[in-house]
């Protein structure tokens, strides 16, 4: 495996050299690219966020970055984070560090000048790989570069006293399995997990569901799920996620039919209906949008079949919209086995492309027709809602004003 990275592309960009020159120029070889930009451009995935380590104080690089006229944003100074934004780029700039006092949620932290001492508090060797200026890459833990190679994910150390550090790092170990492992789980870091998993009761609801949802975003996560599974961690940390038979169904054609993949439809598919979609989102305090589209996912006051017709279809997008009505068609196809993938495939497709128009007519246009202000105004637009839905939502305004007289005067 490569040990230099000097071809990066994001290590080339104008606004990445510029800030890596006003800090070089600060203390002369002490700041390192640090993290998933190295460990994702040696593995050939994408980089999507640039995190430097430093040698120079929080106070040091704001001071450096506001002399060369970045902006300085002290978002985790208590932990010596620091966000540099160039050119609207956003850079994370922490200072080493190395933890004097950990409680299994949260760390007191003293910073130090030694690259050995950072890397000794992070979680897996992968993420411990530096890269300097020039690209070169570091690996102060000694197995950081084999493990990228390989597709491991093995704990710094002490895999015992890395989780005591922070209990996240059991559901961490798991999500950075799914997505980077290329092998069978580390053993060694499994049994940890097991022997520790209770630790997970200590954590906060909200740290739980965006690394639940980070790991179930990730191509093919069944692995690590089974992993989960095996060690108690899935029943403990989310109970609510029980249909795993429908998950892997879904992961199964997403991975063989090479559909885009969703975390919140994967969800919804371990889910088994919408009382345990309401009881997950107030366990881990999902936002009002999250529960809604889990609830929605999961009704069926909407049939939804392989061989629905395209107007059946757009009737359906409708009443439920097109974000329900991709994650029903993708639970009913999980369900169905796989089945008819052609016929579900299409669905999902015309579900794409076909959004719902407006009823070309308001309340207004009924009041003008001569029907009085009051609940009738409503009655009639429903009505001529309803017979234009099945019309199949014609674009014709003099049709619509046709049939609102015609209500109007049924009604009168």
């Amino acid at each position: 495996m490569t040990t230099a990275i000097p071809h990066a592309s994001w290590l080339k960009a104008p606004e990445t050299q510029a800030l890596l020159a006003a800090l070089e120029t600060a203390r002369a070889g002490g700041s390192r690219f640090v993290g998933g930009c190295v460990r994702n451009t040696l593995m050939g995935r994408e980089v999507d966020d640039i995190d430097i380590a430093t040698q120079l104080t929080p106070d040091e690089v704001v001071a450096v970055a506001e002399q060369a006229g970045f902006a300085a944003h002290p978002t985790g100074i208590e932990h010596g984070t620091v966000t540099v934004v160039v050119k609207h780029k956003p850079f994370e700039v922490t200072t080493l560090r190395r933890d004097v006092s950990t409680d299994g949620r949260r760390a007191t932290v003293a910073f130090t000048g030694s690259w050995e001492e950072d890397s000794q508090r992070r979680d897996f060797r992968l993420n411990a790989l530096y890269a300097d200026a020039s690209g070169t890459i570091h690996d102060p833990t000694g197995g950081g570069l084999e493990d990228a190679r390989k597709g491991r994910v093995i704990f710094i150390g002490d895999a015992y006293q890395r989780l005591k550090e922070d209990y996240l790092r059991i559901l961490r170990f798991f999500r950075f399995n799914a997505w980077y492992a290329r092998g069978p789980i580390d053993p060694h870091g499994l049994q940890a997990c097991a022997d520790l998993v209770a630790g997970l009761d200590t954590l906060s609801v909200e740290r739980v569901w965006k690394e639940v949802k980070k790991m179930l975003a990730a191509p093919d996560p069944r692995a690590a799920w089974e992993g989960m599974k095996a060690i108690e961690v899935r029943a403990r940390a989310l109970p609510e996620l029980s249909n795993e038979t429908r998950l892997d169904a879904l992961c199964t054609l997403e991975a063989d039919l090479m559909l885009p993949v969703d975390p919140m439809t994967r969800v919804a598919a371990a889910l088994t209906d919408q009382e345990s979609a309401k009881a997950l989102a107030r366990r881990l305090k999902l936002s009002n949008e999250e529960r809604d589209r889990l609830v929605a996912a999961l009704g069926d006051e909407v049939k939804l079949t392989s061989y629905m017709s395209l107007r059946e279809m757009r009737r359906a997008i409708y009443r439920i919209g097109n974000e329900a009505f991709r994650d029903r068609v993708m639970l009913a196809w999980a369900g169905a086995g796989g089945e008819k993938a052609q016929q579900w495939r299409a669905l999902v497709a015309h579900g794409q492309m076909w959004h719902a128009p407006k009823l070309p007519l308001t309340g207004d246009e009924v009041m003008t027709a001569g029907v009085p202000a009051g609940p009738k105004v409503g009655i009639i637009l429903r009505e001529v809602e309803e017979w234009w839905i099945d019309a199949d939502f014609p674009d014709d305004k003099l049709s619509v004003i046709e049939r609102l007289k015609a209500v109007a005067q049924g009604l009168a």
